[in-house]
């Protein structure tokens, strides 16, 4: 959701996996585990990405708060809360399987390579009611037909744009079609002002690029889940973006632009339109240039009109088995899923939450309210296996299609993600 720009190399994580659920059985800390386990008291290990903005809001404040109420309710239990940036967090999280130091449960990004090593449980195994999650991001849990990512924050995207600048460039209303997108770009340009903020940087290239896919029927993956990378809606897509960026109406060559520097520049008032999610909204706050009512966010353009369709994305809970704590993991998730830490954590880190009583709570929120209603429309990255590294080939490569030839750069990419399978 976040910054990921180290995900791991499926290839590697496989062989790593191979090799640690043989072992783990035999592994020293899994032992130690059991025995911790017969003697009534318990550590579970709490490893989580950080979502704050520095120290005064890293989540390690929020996951120690949890921890404490926690271990007062259960003093049998008590969790270990380790932070990881989003930069590292897949990374590390890797090395401490590889080296056998087995966290308990993870919040975070990508678990599909352990459940296919069988190093987790289930969702149903180490939560009471796993159907109290959102239907749609609990799907993209599911590995082999059994659930084993537990969404835990979810986000959706919207068209934001700057209302100051659409009056002073004499628009009238938010676009709703890829021709008045363009449009309207032109008119803020000639304003002095970036159109249209176009981030196709290695940052999150992956979400940008899928945003316009949608917009006239493309997506990554088809229904069969076979790659369809460079399927003409896509080529078409992406050529539109050419004719964006050949007009001057874009910043120059958007595949050197991160995400969030672009969010910056909007923050700032010097971008007219870009697409965002909740996580946008605090750095306008902080920026202090735009009022509240002078930006708003709507659905985003598609081809001919609003997507109903937009990117939704979850970060999930893994629960790690090798170090037999299953029923502490159960009670310890049933615990962080109460709607009271849910709400908690999407008002502190403007993200949104997992569960369906938490997100109906939050559908007349005047922040949440528009990100809350796209939630049941989600659509979501690819669950193969293989995304991490295809999602990687997309960050590094995507970009130069703006610049270069559209149907090459796709086709590329198409080759590359049907050799991972």
């Amino acid at each position: 959701m976040r910054k990921r720009q180290l995900a791991m190399k499926l290839a590697a994580v496989s062989a790593a996996s191979a090799a640690i659920a043989a072992a783990a059985a035999a592994a020293p800390g899994a032992s130690a585990a059991v025995k911790s386990a017969r003697s009534g008291s318990v550590t579970l290990k709490l490893v989580a990405a950080d979502y704050g903005t520095g120290p005064a809001n890293t989540s390690k404040k929020y996951w120690q708060g949890i921890a404490t109420a926690f271990h007062k309710a259960n003093p049998s239990i008590n969790v270990q809360v380790t932070v990881i940036p989003w930069t590292n967090f897949d990374s590390e999280v890797q090395t401490m399987v590889q080296n056998h130091n087995y966290p308990d449960v993870t919040e975070g990004d990508y678990f599909q390579a352990y459940a296919q090593q069988h190093l987790l449980y289930t969702a149903k195994q180490v939560l009471s009611n796993p159907k109290s999650l959102l239907p749609v991001f609990a799907k993209q849990g599911s590995y082999n037909g059994q659930q084993y990512g537990m969404p835990f924050t979810t986000s959706s995207r919207t068209l934001f744009y700057n209302k100051k600048l659409f009056a002073k460039a004499g628009i009238k209303a938010a676009p709703t079609t890829w021709a008045s997108v363009k449009a309207d770009a032109a008119k803020i340009t000639k304003l002095g002002k970036i159109g249209f903020g176009l981030p196709l940087g290695s940052e999150e290239a992956q979400a940008e690029s899928l945003l316009w896919f949608l917009g006239d029927g493309g997506n990554y993956t088809n229904a069969a889940g076979k790659w369809t990378i460079n399927s003409p809606q896509n080529v078409t897509a992406f050529n539109f973006l050419k004719s964006m960026v050949s007009a001057g109406v874009t910043e120059p060559n958007p595949g050197t632009v991160d995400r969030t520097p672009l969010w910056e520049k909007f923050a700032a008032g010097d971008v007219g339109m870009i697409n965002g999610s909740p996580a946008l909204i605090p750095i306008i706050q902080q920026a202090k240039v735009l009022k509240a009512s002078q930006w708003a966010s709507v659905p985003i353009a598609g081809k001919k009109g609003p997507l109903r369709d937009t990117l939704g994305v979850c970060d999930n809970v893994a629960a790690f088995n090798a170090n037999h704590h299953q029923a502490q993991i159960k009670k310890f998730l049933d615990f962080v899923y109460q709607n009271k830490y849910q709400l908690q954590f999407d008002r502190e880190y403007d993200l949104l939450p997992a569960t369906v009583s938490a997100a109906n709570a939050l559908k007349s929120d005047p922040t949440f309210g528009s990100f809350i209603k796209a939630l049941p429309h989600a659509v979501q990255y690819p669950s193969s296996t293989s995304w991490a590294q295809v999602k990687t080939d997309i960050q590094n490569t995507i970009g130069t299609a703006v610049t270069g030839s559209p149907a090459s750069v796709l086709n590329q990419l198409q080759q590359q993600a049907n050799q991972l399978g």
